[in-house]
C-alpha cells in the first residue's frame, strides 16, 4: 500500500484582504520573506526574477499544459506548440502591425475627444475598457455591435475565475463560442465575399496537412480577445494613474513624444497590467530551495518578478536606460506574447493622442482609486480629472 502524501502546509493567502487590498506591496514582501512559496489557491508560487526566467526557460521541466481544455497554442508545448505558434506569428507580422496603426490612431482621437473636461471621469470605463474593445474588434474584423457582449463576457469570466466556479466557467466559455461561431459562420457563408480580415484568414489557415478545426480558431480567437481586452484596459488605466500621479513625468512626456515607447514599458513594469502565469511540473525539481514534486502547479509571479530589486534596484524608479530584455512584460521564451509588437503600438498612438489631446491629467483630491484584484491588473475604477 502506498504512503498518502503528506500534506504542504500554505507559506501564505493569496485571497487575503491584507494581499488584495494592496496586491503589488504584498508581493514585494513575499519576494523577500518567502520567495518560493505554497498556498491551497496558486500552488507554488515563484516570486524572484531568476526563478521565474527558469521556469519560462526551460519548458521540460514547467510545461505550459495545465488547462484540460484545449488552449491555442499558449497551452502548449513543443513539438505540438511549435507549429500553432508559427501559424499565429503570421498574424502579427511587421507589415500588418504597421499597416494598423492609423486605423489604431482614429480610434483613439476619437475616444480622446469624446472624455468631457474639468470634471472627475473614471478612466477605466470612458476610456480604457472602450479602447481595448474597439482596438481589438478592429484589429480582428468583428462588428461594432459586439462591443458590449464582449465587454460583459470578460467580466463574467474574471469574477467566475476568481471565485473558481468551474460551472460558471463552462457556461461562460459556451457563450463566448457562440459568438465567435456566428462570425465564423458568416464568414463561411459569404465564401469569397468575406472581409479581407485576420478572421477570415483564420478559416483558410492550415496545420500540419489539415485545415484548423473550428474549435482550434475558437481557441485561437478566445486567447486573443481575453488577453487583449483584460490587458489592454489594465494598462491604459496603469499608465493614466501613473502620469496623474507624477506630473514631472507627464510634462516631460509631453514634451518630447518620442520617450514614450521606453517610458511606457517601463511603468507597465513597476505596476503590471498581468499578475501572473500557470505551468505545472513534468519531473520533481528543486528551486530556491524548495524541493517540488512532479506535477505540482506552478504560478509565475510577474507581479514580482519585475519588481526585483536584484534586477531594477529601486522597483519604483521610472528609468530610460534599462536593459529592455529583462523586462517580462510580455513574457519570455516559446510563449514570449506573439502581439507584443501591436500592444506597444496600440499603447503608444493611444497616449500619444491622450497627452495631444488634453493640456493635464490629474488626480481628484480625496478619491481614491480601486485596484483590480487577482487575476487581473491595474485598477477597477480610477477617478481622474482630464483638462
Amino acid at each position: 500500500m502506498s504512503a498518502i502524501p503528506e500534506k504542504i502546509q500554505a507559506d501564505w493567502d493569496p485571497r487575503s484582504d491584507i494581499v488584495l487590498s494592496d496586491q503589488i506591496k504584498a508581493y514585494d514582501k513575499m519576494r523577500q520573506r518567502c520567495p518560493v512559496a505554497y498556498s491551497d489557491y496558486l500552488g507554488w508560487s515563484l516570486f524572484r526574477h531568476g526563478d521565474v526566467v527558469r521556469a519560462l526557460d526551460d519548458y521540460h521541466v514547467f510545461s505550459s499544459a495545465v488547462s484540460s481544455h484545449l488552449s491555442v497554442p499558449s497551452g502548449m508545448d513543443p513539438p505540438r506548440h511549435t507549429a500553432y505558434r508559427r501559424l499565429i506569428e503570421r498574424h502579427f507580422e511587421h507589415g500588418r502591425v504597421e499597416a494598423f496603426e492609423p486605423r489604431c490612431r482614429s480610434i483613439s482621437a476619437n475616444l480622446v475627444s469624446g472624455l468631457k473636461r474639468g470634471v472627475e471621469i473614471d478612466l477605466v470605463t470612458r476610456l480604457a475598457q472602450r479602447f481595448a474593445i474597439r482596438i481589438q474588434c478592429a484589429f480582428l474584423g468583428w462588428p461594432d455591435s459586439l462591443h458590449e457582449p464582449l465587454l460583459a463576457w470578460v467580466r463574467r469570466n474574471h469574477e467566475a475565475t476568481l471565485a473558481k466556479d468551474t460551472g460558471a466557467m463552462a457556461a461562460i466559455a459556451l457563450e463566448f463560442d457562440g459568438y465567435i461561431g456566428e462570425l465564423l459562420e458568416a464568414r463561411r457563408q459569404s465564401g469569397p465575399a468575406a472581409p479581407d480580415d485576420v478572421t477570415t484568414s483564420l478559416l483558410q489557415e492550415w496545420i500540419d496537412d489539415r485545415r484548423l478545426s473550428h474549435d482550434e480558431i475558437v481557441s485561437i480567437l478566445r486567447n486573443w480577445t481575453v488577453g487583449e481586452l483584460g490587458t489592454i484596459t489594465a494598462c491604459v488605466g496603469i499608465l493614466g494613474h501613473h502620469l496623474a500621479q507624477n506630473q514631472e513625468l507627464q510634462q516631460k512626456l509631453r514634451e518630447d513624444l518620442s520617450l514614450l515607447p521606453t517610458a511606457i514599458d517601463e511603468i507597465l513594469r513597476l505596476h503590471p497590467p498581468l499578475i501572473s502565469n500557470r505551468r505545472v511540473t513534468t519531473r520533481s525539481v528543486e528551486i530556491g530551495g524548495r524541493r517540488i514534486a512532479a506535477g505540482e502547479r506552478i504560478t509565475l509571479m510577474w507581479a514580482s518578478a519585475n519588481r526585483d530589486e536584484a534586477i531594477f534596484g529601486d522597483p519604483d524608479e521610472v528609468r530610460f536606460d534599462r536593459d529592455p530584455e529583462r523586462n517580462l512584460l510580455y513574457g519570455r521564451g516559446i510563449h514570449v506574447c506573439p502581439g507584443a509588437q501591436l500592444a506597444r503600438l496600440e499603447l503608444r498612438v493611444l497616449m500619444e493622442e491622450f497627452l495631444k489631446g488634453t493640456r493635464q491629467i490629474a488626480p481628484v483630491p480625496a478619491q481614491q482609486a480601486v485596484c483590480a484584484v487577482y487575476p487581473a491588473g491595474g485598477f477597477s475604477a480610477l477617478p481622474l480629472f482630464v483638462i
